[in-house]
């Protein structure tokens, strides 16, 4: 298994986000990964078709989430980019395309094809988790956001062995 700290950046969360879509929201990220060298030139084309192919927004009991993610060639650096927002947006859900909410959204950048499954996996056990997420709503700032992932998967890894 990999180690999911050096993933996760303070400089990658952001909260009190304002946006109007899905693609608005895309772009802005696209633009800031680009800036700070995570990802290649085409990454905004890479998980724009991607998400057209395979949405990834996902309801759980306590918390809808979604988790785009663009193919392993368009990553420079490994992240993960955490995304509260004002006020939510629309997504397709994961399997069957119908149409949901989010105000929570966690980008994944990975270059492994393997690593990638894991890392999905991992957050959708986290966010399946009614402690963890009751945590992640009320965190304030990236610290307090950045601790609690570090924490929580780190947990999960020793947990999974």
């Amino acid at each position: 298994t990999m180690s999911y700290e050096g993933m996760i950046q303070k400089e990658l969360i952001k909260q009190h986000v304002m946006v109007d879509s899905e693609q608005e929201l895309f772009e802005q990220i696209s633009e800031e990964l680009l800036e700070k060298e995570y990802v290649f030139p085409d990454f905004l084309k890479g998980i724009t078709k991607r998400e057209e192919e395979f949405q990834t927004g996902l309801i759980t009991q306590f918390l809808n989430i979604a988790l785009p993610h663009a193919d392993c060639v368009y990553i420079q650096k490994p992240f993960l980019y955490v995304v509260y927002l004002e006020q939510p947006i629309k997504v397709r859900q994961m399997g069957d395309n119908q149409e949901m909410t989010v105000n929570h959204l966690l980008f994944l950048g990975i270059k492994e094809p393997t690593k990638q499954v894991d890392l999905l996996s991992t957050l959708m056990r986290l966010f399946m988790d009614k402690v963890f997420v009751q945590a992640f709503k009320q965190a304030k700032g990236a610290e307090q956001v950045y601790q609690l992932l570090v924490n929580s998967m780190k947990e999960e890894e020793r947990v999974e062995g």
